[in-house]
């Protein structure tokens, strides 16, 4: 039980908005980040397949966000393993 109900609302609020501003930010970089290569902008137009309903796929550059968040998160997880295991901590 706590002592100060004010206290429950300050964290909902540190966990909400650190979250809704990753998600802009993730956005944001999946729009209009990835990798230029030598033959980037002939892939982004070429077709490759088509299916029902008038889609259409593409083999578009993989979005350089993504590439820095998977290796942040395995970096991490790394990490949080390795100083667990020297700390001598039980996960």
């Amino acid at each position: 039980m706590r002592f100060f109900e004010l206290l429950n609302f300050q964290h909902t609020m540190a966990w909400l908005f650190p979250t809704l501003v990753f998600m802009v930010i993730f956005g944001v970089g999946l729009a209009f980040t990835h990798l230029h290569g030598e033959d980037s902008e002939a892939c982004k137009k070429n077709i490759t397949g088509s299916y029902a309903e008038g889609l259409e796929e593409r083999n578009a550059p993989y979005p350089l966000v993504m590439m820095l968040i998977i290796a942040g998160t395995l970096i991490w997880g790394f990490f949080y393993i390795v100083m667990h295991g020297v700390l001598g901590v039980k996960i």
